[in-house]
């Protein structure tokens, strides 16, 4: 399966269990549209996320942090994370990883795992092509923009196709009433 580049777009911090968003976005724009790819997610793995994003250091290790160190002290490396399915509306994620003696190894993971390993990592996100066609959805500020260029387009166009007649319009103060304007009745 072919693979897209993903970038987080935004991290939504939801209060209940599942009330959480993570959105990602190809790394260079898909054909003529972008899209986004919305994973529903726990608040935890959220704010995972969004450390990992920061860089900020509990005291403690946290899961992702510990996943981190021994991933790095048994000389391994994680090479990518991968979205690679979806069903309704479950997605299901891999962690690729390559071994000292060149082995390579995928580990099953929730995409909200995996996304935060990556982030702490600096590793690659990536989403098989075939989970962007079934789950993505528009990227609806990249279609607002489109329409605005195109608003932008048919308004200038319109200025420019304009003339010096279009402006001359009959004087009303010069008593030119027109042929439909009404008459004062007699008295």
């Amino acid at each position: 399966m072919a693979l897209v580049r993903m970038n987080i777009s935004t991290i939504v911090v939801g209060g209940s269990a599942g009330s959480s968003l993570v959105v990602l976005k190809p790394h260079h724009r898909r054909g003529s549209n972008s899209v986004e790819l919305p994973i529903r997610i726990g608040s935890v793995e959220s704010s995972a996320i969004s450390m990992g994003i920061d860089g900020s250091a509990p005291s403690r290790p946290l899961t992702h942090d510990l996943l981190k160190s021994v991933i790095s002290s048994l000389g391994a490396a994680l090479t990518g994370v991968v979205i690679n399915d979806v069903r309704g509306t479950t997605f299901y994620a891999q962690l690729r990883l390559l071994t000292p003696d060149g082995e390579r190894v995928q580990v099953d993971a929730r995409p909200s795992d995996a996304i935060a390993l990556a982030v702490r990592m600096r590793t690659p996100i990536y989403a098989e092509e075939s989970v962007l066609d079934t789950a993505a959805l528009p990227d609806f500020r990249s279609v607002e923009e489109d329409e605005e260029r195109q608003e932008l387009q048919k308004f200038h166009d319109f200025v420019e196709g304009l003339s010096p007649e279009d402006f001359n319009a009959p004087d009303a103060s010069k008593g030119d009433k027109g042929g439909d304007a009404p008459s004062a009745p007699n008295a």
